[in-house]
């Protein structure tokens, strides 16, 4: 352990993203500081007791592959598991589990606790301490502490306001408070901050719900472990249950938004689009007779359930008359009611590709600070993060991960080029070669990264090397060998590259034993082979431009072909290069030729 008020690097906030950066840096060999306000509230799951999702799976499964924790954790704590678009193709199959949150809690606090190389300290950070547009240290209220670089995760602490009806509080979490002074140091700094809201569920007493009356939810019985390095799930598995809103559940909700006062508060500011309040729901879609909700368990050993569906910034009272209207729950008591939140977040088109401040050298972003919502998104910005924190204090180059890579370069490039003005959320949809990028193979992706900078060890990633052996091997045999079929001889690649040949059907032919995990891999790759081949030439074209890189300090105004509105914007995104360029909102294709041309010609007369 560290005891020293020098570090290499300090991570502020201990939640998704803090745990990432922190675990990242510290594995690396860097001495790092984790400051949270709260030592038993590390790794909490603020929201709902679960991780993965539509293209959610494939953070957790990438950040697990690049030598994160998240994925690990989650196995050991999982209580059901679930594979997503399961009927669908491979390109957007997601895994989701319910999660013990208790000892998911408890699992990642014993992990960061007994890092090496990481000290946590209980204290509020209520400042930076900068000069020369440089961070070198956090002020807390008792002493300074300095380092070389450090990384921001507040999540929703920065200036938090709770609302539960109209009832509001300054909060960064249920019974938290907010960090106000470090909100104050971000903006004097020089950093923009803007406003986000969101809002969570009621949690209910077990003990009051009639699971009778719904429909019951099972988990899958086959279930494939987040963590590429994970044997087997320890802990017994619990089902989920689906119920419905109605008719009467939407008249108590459009009866309190009459309430001039409420609807103001709830109205204001931006609702987040892909994680809506019941009421917001009711509003936009009048027609709907129904909106459903999934009754998850919280876990093994708690007789609390998370009503899915039912977040809400409603007053207590009124969340319990529209529980009583739903079938199961009309005798439900709530334990802990919903609630909305309101806070800080610096637009991500501050940063660069690397999560550091443009700004402010040094200093690195992560989380719900740069406008995103979701654990597996806080875990996934995090990890980077720490990664090219770690890097910048070794003098190394940073890691940047492009969009043909990873759902997390997907991810990091739409903020950093897009920005958000809404709570960004990962989905399949935004993902363009997504056939390529699936759960399967992020292995193959991108453990090779996470083994060359030191934090997944060399037993698996020798076990991801036997697994792309073994892919290679059966595609070659498959290939090889014949079968009769209908008068004539026909190749095994051919005989399963047929609709309803699954490769189950054909392993036991493979002379050598292959794992589950390849023959998946295996499967998808033959019976997807020419859309597969097509997103690979497609992937060529996208990394020409991503190669010609462009200087930060570029003087764009060397071009005077370039429209005023593109140089500004250029000067404002800073590109590192012109497939970056490219995705800027008003970079057009023709401004995009200019720059090429500007470039061959300086680069020509260096010559």
């Amino acid at each position: 352990m560290v005891k020293d008020k020098s570090y290499d690097v300090i991570v502020i906030g201990a939640g998704h993203a803090g745990c990432e950066a922190a675990l990242a840096s510290s594995r690396m060999g860097l001495q790092t500081l984790l400051i949270t306000l709260r030592m038993n509230t590390i790794g909490l799951m603020s929201c709902n007791p679960a991780i993965g999702g539509v293209g959610k799976g494939q953070l957790v499964k990438e950040v697990d592959a690049l030598g994160g924790q998240m994925a690990r954790s989650a196995d050991s704590c999982v209580i059901q598991f679930r594979l997503l678009n399961a009927s669908k193709g491979a390109a957007v199959h997601s895994s989701r589990a319910q999660i013990d949150r208790l000892l998911y809690q408890r699992h990642m606090q014993k992990v960061v606790t007994t890092q090496q190389n990481l000290l946590v300290k209980q204290t509020e950070a209520t400042g930076l301490i900068v000069e020369d547009s440089q961070v070198l240290g956090v002020k807390t209220p008792d002493e300074d502490f300095y380092s070389k670089c450090v990384i921001i995760t507040t999540g929703t602490f920065l200036n938090g306001i709770i609302h539960i009806g109209l009832e509001e509080y300054q909060a960064g979490r249920r019974d938290e408070p907010a960090s106000i002074s470090l909100s104050k140091s971000l903006g004097d700094c020089g950093l923009e901050l803007k406003r986000l809201k969101t809002c969570t569920t009621p949690r209910l007493d077990g003990v009051s719900i009639d699971f009778s009356r719904m429909k019951l939810q099972p988990g899958d019985t086959d279930i494939r472990p987040f963590s590429f390095s994970t044997q087997k799930i320890p802990l017994r598995q619990l089902p989920c249950y689906l119920t419905y809103t109605n008719q009467r559940s939407h008249d108590i909700i459009r009866l309190a938004l009459r309430d001039k006062k409420l609807l103001h508060i709830i109205s204001q500011g931006v609702n987040p689009r892909y994680c809506p309040s019941i009421e917001e729901k009711v509003t936009r879609f009048p027609e709907k007779e129904r909106h459903q909700l999934f009754i998850e368990p919280e876990g093994l050993d708690v007789d609390e359930y998370y009503a899915n569906g039912l977040f809400t910034f409603l007053p207590h009272q009124v969340q319990q008359e529209i529980l009583a209207t739903i079938p199961g729950l009309e005798k439900s008591r709530i334990t802990k009611p919903g609630y909305g939140i309101e806070y800080d977040f610096a637009p991500p088109t501050q940063l660069f590709p690397s999560l550091e401040t443009k700004k402010i050298k040094n200093l690195f972003l992560a989380g719900q600070i740069n406008g995103t919502t979701g654990y597996e998104e806080a875990a996934a910005q995090g990890l980077i993060a720490g990664i090219n924190a770690a890097l910048r204090v070794r003098a190394r180059p940073a890691l940047v991960l492009d969009r043909s890579t990873s759902y997390i370069g997907v991810l990091i490039d739409d903020l950093v080029t897009k920005g958000t003005d809404e709570p960004y959320r990962m989905f399949t949809s935004r993902v363009e070669y997504r056939l390529l990028l699936r759960e399967d193979n992020a292995d193959l992706r991108l453990r090779k990264i996470g083994f060359e900078i030191g934090l997944v060890n060399r037993e698996d990633y020798e076990k991801t090397f036997k697994k792309q052996e073994l892919i290679q091997s059966g595609l070659k045999y498959l290939k090889e060998n014949r079968v009769p079929d209908n008068g004539k001889n026909i190749t095994l690649y051919q005989l399963l590259k047929r609709p309803g040949v699954s490769i189950q059907d054909l392993s036991g032919q493979l002379p050598f034993k292959t794992s589950r995990d390849a023959l998946n891999v295996l499967e998808t790759e033959i019976k997807y082979a020419g859309f597969i081949q097509r997103q690979i030439s497609e992937v060529h074209s996208f990394r020409n431009l991503e190669k010609i890189r462009l200087p930060v300090d570029f003087d764009y105004s060397q071009i005077p072909s370039l429209s005023r509105e593109i140089r500004e914007k250029l000067f404002r995104f800073k590109p590192i290069n012109l497939g970056q360029a490219s995705r800027i909102s008003g970079v057009t294709p023709v401004a995009i030729t200019i720059l090429m041309l500007h470039l061959k010609k300086i680069n020509k007369g260096t010559r």
